[in-house]
């Protein structure tokens, strides 16, 4: 589980998109995604890392 968040932030970093695909799936926060990476990849990074971390974060509280 641990390496799936690791790989997903990575990915988020080299891949924005990818890696707000593979925590979201298909919707409005990947296609945010998608323009902010076209933009630039920075942004895109930016936004992925975000995502993909408070995504955790809140997962997290809820199994707690």
């Amino acid at each position: 589980m641990k390496d799936m968040k690791v790989a997903r932030i990575i990915l988020g970093v080299v891949l924005p998109p990818v890696g707000v695909f593979l925590t979201f799936g298909f919707g409005t926060t990947l296609i945010i995604n998608i323009l902010l990476t076209l933009l630039g990849w920075l942004p895109g990074s930016i936004h992925a890392l975000w995502a993909i971390v408070k995504h955790e974060e809140q997962a997290k509280q809820i199994s707690s």
